[in-house]
């Protein structure tokens, strides 16, 4: 892949792929944890639930956002943004 410094696929993870409805060819690892996570409004797929101690915790399930190579720009400009 071109700029492969953005992008890694791990296909040999056990929990590969982590999200469907993504190309597994097309499917960036480089990301697994995404560093957007502490960020209350990223522009991945998101929702709250509430702890029983009522805290509001991010679920990403639905999330493709970091896995998508095209996102790796953007995702750069956040955290420079958002340090």
């Amino acid at each position: 892949m071109e700029n492969s410094y953005k992008f890694f696929c791990n296909n040999s993870c056990e929990y590969f792929p982590c999200h469907k409805d993504i190309d597994e060819n097309e499917f960036n690892c480089l990301f697994c944890y995404c560093p957007l996570y502490r960020l209350k409004n990223c522009p991945g797929v998101h929702y709250y639930i509430k702890s029983r101690e009522g805290k509001d915790i991010k679920v990403c399930s639905d999330c493709v956002f970091p896995h998508k190579p095209e996102n790796y720009e953007k995702i750069i400009e956040i955290l420079v943004k958002n340090p």
